[in-house]
């Protein structure tokens, strides 16, 4: 049985979008912990919308991040500790992008 444990979306001063989604799933051999999720950070501008930051676990991939165009393994040791990762990496992500100063 699946059960969303968490849910939060934010669209930022300038149209961005970041959305965080944790399910409780069964333990399988694609998620051992229980947990399945999705956390996503899209760009908004006069190009349109990309993805430009994703964490996720997808099936048969396991736990990873996709970074521009790139894509590599993280790790894992619980969903609170990812949420708190990847808000950070927001952050810096942000900083990176807006702050000219």
């Amino acid at each position: 049985m699946t059960k969303l444990l968490y849910h939060a979306k934010r669209i930022f001063p300038e149209g961005d979008i970041m959305e965080i989604k944790i399910w409780k799933v069964p333990k399988s051999e694609d998620f051992p912990e229980g947990v399945k999720y999705s956390m996503v950070y899209i760009k908004v501008d006069e190009k349109g919308a990309r993805r430009i930051l994703g964490y996720d676990n997808e099936r048969g991939k396991g736990h990873h991040r996709h970074y521009f165009d790139k894509e590599e393994g993280i790790s894992f040791s619980s969903w609170n500790e990812l949420v708190k990762t990847f808000q950070e990496d927001v952050k810096r992500l942000r900083r990176e992008l807006y702050d000219k100063g």
